[in-house]
């Protein structure tokens, strides 16, 4: 009798393949501040004096006394540099030839690269504006809160209070820089517990729908968005057992940026893309495709490459908590609503 192997020879479905590739959705890196075209690698951009603007220097005038005047200050020192980050994967002639349906080789590389430069984008960017030590307001998750300085784990139901936490720290801002903020970015599980939190879920208990949505969330903390940090990563090394995780965490960012970048627009952050390069996007990005015939006839190299600089320009504008839940998973969750 033949065996099943002489009768039949495996072949890939040309219907189906199986391939993890992240979503564009999942990164937040170009949501959160506006985005600045620069023609210039490098330059200059000018900043009011915040304490200028705010102080109340207008007089009673005297019949024919001059008026009460004065002056405001800028400076001129703040600066950014675009760095260029590429990634490349090479495209052989015996991939093409060899390749089976559905497998693209070209389109396969091409999406590889981009995946590579928006996460490491997206790295770049918690490495900038999602951590400590950068924002005015500074806060910690803890056990339990302390005025300034650390709030209840979102996650321990019966002792926080993240509608109050959110909006401390927006009336705070407010009062040192005459904006509220209307962004909230959070990860992933932080958007989780917040979903399931019963002060929330009395909130909503009424609405059309009673389901936690970011819309809706976004309205309880009275700001214009909600941005949930979705993007995953592999923290091991090629050839280790995969060791995946979300690439920003377990933490909270609060801040005010306006709708586009424009002149005298304050915001907490801006991002600054190269546009300058021959083919480059919005977003200072481009996909170049060139030969490299020494590594074989029909070798092509997909490249992309993107250039930026990220910067933090007004830290007033900013409030972030690190380990906004637990990061051991301790907080108590009993509270039940009623």
């Amino acid at each position: 009798m033949p065996n099943r192997s002489d009768i039949h020879i495996d072949k890939a479905l040309t219907n189906l393949s199986v391939k993890y590739f992240q979503d564009a959705s999942n990164f937040i890196a170009d949501k959160v501040f506006p985005v600045v075209p620069v023609a210039k690698q490098s330059d200059r951009y000018f900043m009011y004096k915040k304490e200028d603007w705010f102080r109340d220097d207008a007089r009673l005038r005297a019949m024919g006394a001059e008026s009460a005047g004065g002056d405001y200050d800028i400076d001129n020192t703040p600066t950014y540099f675009c760095q260029k980050y590429a990634f490349h994967k090479d495209v052989f002639e015996e991939d093409r030839v060899n390749a089976d349906s559905p497998l693209t080789p070209d389109q396969d590389a091409t999406e590889f690269v981009v995946d590579k430069i928006l996460l490491n984008r997206e790295n770049n960017w918690a490495n900038t504006y999602f951590k400590s030590g950068v924002w005015a307001q500074d806060m910690a998750g803890a056990a339990s809160s302390s005025a300034g300085t650390s709030i209840t784990f979102w996650d321990d139901y019966d002792h926080s209070d993240p509608i109050s936490d959110i909006a401390n720290m927006a009336t705070a801002m407010a009062e040192v820089t005459g904006k509220r903020p209307n962004t909230l970015t959070i990860g992933r599980r932080v958007y989780d517990v917040l979903r399931q939190h019963p002060d929330i879920l009395d909130r909503i208990k009424f609405t059309q729908r009673g389901v936690v949505t970011s819309e809706l969330l976004a309205s309880l903390f009275d700001v214009d968005k909600i941005l949930v940090a979705n993007a995953i990563q592999n923290t091991a090394g090629k050839g280790k057992k995969a060791n995946m995780e979300f690439t920003l965490g377990n933490n909270m960012l609060l801040t005010y940026a306006p709708p586009a970048a424009g002149l005298k627009k304050a915001s907490a952050g801006y991002i600054f893309s190269w546009t300058g390069l021959m083919g480059s996007n919005a977003m200072g990005g481009r996909i170049n495709r060139f030969a490299l015939p020494q590594l074989g006839i029909g070798t092509e190299r997909i490249e992309c490459e993107v250039a930026y600089d990220m910067k933090v320009v007004a830290a007033d504008m900013g409030a972030f908590v690190s380990n906004a839940i637990d990061p051991n998973g301790a907080a108590a969750k009993s509270k039940v609503v009623q």
